[in-house]
């Protein structure tokens, strides 16, 4: 099966530039395509379910026009007593998000699915890493919303900008939080057969 999936192009399902960059880092040759998909908002599914759900719907609305492909869809959400925190409407509720972040820890969980033969083949996972804010006040959170731009981004926040001024300390894979668990879909891929230009036990 893995020397199937070997000789297809890649495909990355997401708009999300930090996923783009990942990938690139990582040293996959692949396509970016957008999905035009309503994403599910079921707060009474599990982190892992509702990511992996959405990672599915992504994988699958490009799959379904490019069979030929190896897909990657993936839904990054951040989790706070059980409760998900998605991307927030404006300044007001970003800064809001912070202050509740502020001085917990919390969950980041994505999904990922992989799809070819426009669906009909699929592999899902998903990374949940910890996440442990400092005690903000306003004044830090404005400072650190001036600095990024919070309304695309899960939880109001970013792991690679500025992160020194608002995380205590990351526990599992920080490329998870970033948006991609790369450990995890390098082993994915390889399993699949789809090798990187990077060998993958080098230090980057």
């Amino acid at each position: 099966m893995s020397g199937h999936w070997r000789q297809m192009p890649l495909v990355l399902a997401s708009a999300s530039p930090r996923r783009v960059e990942l990938l690139q880092e990582a040293g996959y040759t692949f396509e970016v395509l957008v999905p035009s998909v309503e994403e599910a908002h079921d707060e009474t599914l599990s982190c892992e379910a509702l990511t992996i759900e959405n990672a599915r719907l992504k994988a699958a609305a490009i799959a379904a026009k490019h069979p030929d492909a190896i897909v990657i869809g993936a839904d990054t959400l951040v989790y706070i007593n059980g409760f998900p925190l998605g991307k927030p409407l404006d300044m007001m509720e970003a800064a809001a998000m912070l202050r509740r972040l502020s001085g917990q820890t919390h969950q980041v969980c994505t999904g990922v699915a992989i799809m070819t033969e426009g669906g009909i083949l699929e592999k899902t996972f998903h990374v949940i890493s910890d996440v442990t804010f400092k005690a903000l006040d306003d004044d830090v959170i404005l400072d650190y919303h001036s600095r990024i731009q919070p309304l695309d981004k899960a939880g109001a926040y970013a792991v690679q900008d500025e992160s020194a001024m608002i995380i205590e300390h990351v526990e599992g894979s920080w490329s998870n939080v970033k948006g991609l668990p790369m450990e995890r879909l390098n082993e994915v891929l390889l399993e699949l057969g789809v090798k990187s230009r990077v060998p993958q036990n080098v230090t980057r």
